[in-house]
């Protein structure tokens, strides 16, 4: 385990080192500070397009679901109304059927099985008179239902008891709702008691009697879990699912059965409080009857639901009285934005992985145009080193650094020839001065020996001279003891100290010519 370790951290410091010396590298390197500075103006483009791009999909992609939801909000609600209408036109079919035998009371259970036989919905049918309709009974109902094996079941045929699910059926809604209104209508989850566990709601059709007032209620019980499954059927996107709240927030449709036992979407959301802080406005806007759609979270997953207010067809003898149902559909955000942020992701994998190459290929084409001026770079070394026969080839291109190439040639190769002209002038002149320094020591020896020989000259001419001058002197005072023979004597002596001072001056007559011509045939 030490070892790997210390491999981890050999190739960090590696790698450690490698990012120290990297700005070190980038300021130094020409291609890489280019491909920097055109791929950083390329991601800023890419980026900004990005965004253009991503919020304008984004957009789009909202108004297609919008789009997408209403349709599948306008085919959940002709689903639930087909459903409903199956079970209204099933009631007033039998209804009619019975209208004859109103009657005839023992006939009454024969109408509530035909009215379960005709449609799968219907989980059960209710009939109910007034009290004292009937002369030999205080009051009758008739009730039939499906048993859970799905088999019609009869529940009570002549009820001698005035009282149905652990009440007087004479005070329950789906009596006295009708018979005060007069019209067919759907109760409200919440109004409707039925025996057994399976919700339902119910349909109600007041009977009426020879002189048209109410005598008493067909009253049919419509399986939510027939219909949530029936909507559930539908084509829907995954995790995607419907939900039918009536006017108290109540499900009449759930992908959970378990929520149809009159529980309330208020109910749920006071269970999470997550559930209750984002649900809240959703469901208060559907209960009003509003139509849109709004984000929530549930479960740590974001959802958005689209909802509007059920509205059943029109059809002629229908009774469209107002039901105050809103119909959702739930989907999780990653069905609407799913691919959306998937392609975001791919998008910037690309865009990254392209930036990358970019970065790499331009960094290849301009480290390649570079050549020339890197080879520049090393000829200016040289040449800075003296060697100024650095050879520089011709450049086979024509744009700048081609011209710079040349350029450089040129003045290499005028820089060489100036270089020779100045080696050659600078030979000649050293030759000159070495002449000249011979000339000059020359002269010197010369001077020396002019100076040593005038020296000597002078040397032997002073001593006849002065002989000549005491000479002269003793000539030009003569003493009157001296003799005739003394004065030739001094004349001889001046006759040859002259001569010897002649002969000295013709010697140096004689050399200074020499010189002369020597000179002269120098020159």
């Amino acid at each position: 385990m030490g070892f790997f370790c210390f491999d981890f951290s050999f190739f960090f410091a590696i790698f450690a080192a490698k990012m120290l010396r990297l700005p070190k590298f980038i300021t130094r390197t020409l291609s890489v500070r280019l491909s920097l500075m055109f791929v950083s103006v390329m991601a800023i483009l890419l980026v900004a397009s990005l965004i253009f791009m991503l919020h304008f999909s984004r957009k789009a992609i909202r108004e297609e679901a919008l789009q997408n939801a209403s349709q599948t909000l306008e085919g959940t609600v002709e689903r639930i109304d087909n459903i409903l209408l199956s079970v209204e036109q099933a009631a007033g079919n039998i209804f009619y059927s019975m209208m004859p035998h109103v009657d005839q009371p023992d006939k009454m259970i024969l109408y509530c099985s035909r009215l379960l036989e005709s449609n799968p919905f219907i989980n059960g049918c209710a009939i109910a008179f007034k009290p004292g309709y009937y002369q030999d009974r205080d009051s009758f109902m008739v009730y039939i239902h499906r048993s859970a094996n799905g088999k019609d079941s009869i529940a009570s045929s002549l009820i001698i008891e005035n009282t149905y699910n652990g009440g007087v059926y004479t005070e329950q809604a789906w009596y006295t709702i009708p018979l005060e209104s007069g019209k067919p209508n759907w109760l409200n989850t919440k109004d409707v008691a039925h025996s057994g566990k399976e919700p339902v709601t119910t349909f109600c059709l007041p009977i009426y009697g020879y002189d048209v007032q109410p005598i008493g209620v067909l009253a049919v019980d419509m399986s939510l879990n027939l219909l949530s499954h029936s909507v559930l059927e539908m084509k829907l996107p995954s995790n995607t699912y419907c939900t039918v709240l009536d006017k108290e927030g109540s499900f009449i449709v759930h992908p959970d059965s378990s929520k149809l036992h009159h529980e309330t979407i208020s109910t749920e959301a006071n269970q999470n409080l997550v559930l209750n802080q984002t649900v809240s406005d959703a469901a208060k806007s559907m209960v009003a009857g509003e139509t849109g759609y709004k984000k929530f979270r549930m479960n740590n997953t974001d959802y958005y639901i689209f909802y509007k207010p059920f509205q059943r067809s029109a059809i002629p003898g229908r009774s469209l009285e107002n039901l105050s149902w809103s119909v959702g559909i739930i989907y999780p955000e990653n069905d609407i934005f799913g691919d959306y942020n998937r392609l975001i992701y791919y998008v910037l994998a690309i865009a990254i992985t392209g930036l990358l190459l970019m970065f790499v290929l331009i960094c290849i084409i301009i480290h390649r145009q570079l050549l020339p001026l890197r080879m520049l770079t090393k000829s200016a070394q040289h040449i800075a080193e003296g060697n100024y026969g650095e050879v520089i080839p011709d450049s086979q291109q024509h744009d700048e650094i081609g011209r710079l190439q040349n350029h450089f040639q040129q003045m290499q190769q005028s820089l060489a020839t100036n270089i020779g002209e100045l080696k050659e002038l600078s030979h000649t002149l050293e030759e000159r001065g070495k002449e000249l320094r011979s000339a000059y020591e020359q002269a010197q020896r010369a001077n020396r020996l002019k100076t040593s020989f005038l020296h000597n000259m002078t040397d032997q001419m002073l001593s006849p001279a002065n002989a000549i001058y005491k000479d002269v002197n003793d000539l030009c005072n003569p003493k009157e003891s001296e003799e005739k023979e003394d004065t030739k004597q001094l004349a001889d002596d001046i006759q040859r100290q002259g001569k010897t001072i002649a002969e000295l001056l013709n010697n140096l007559l004689h050399v200074s010519e020499e010189e002369t011509g020597k000179e002269v045939d120098h020159e």
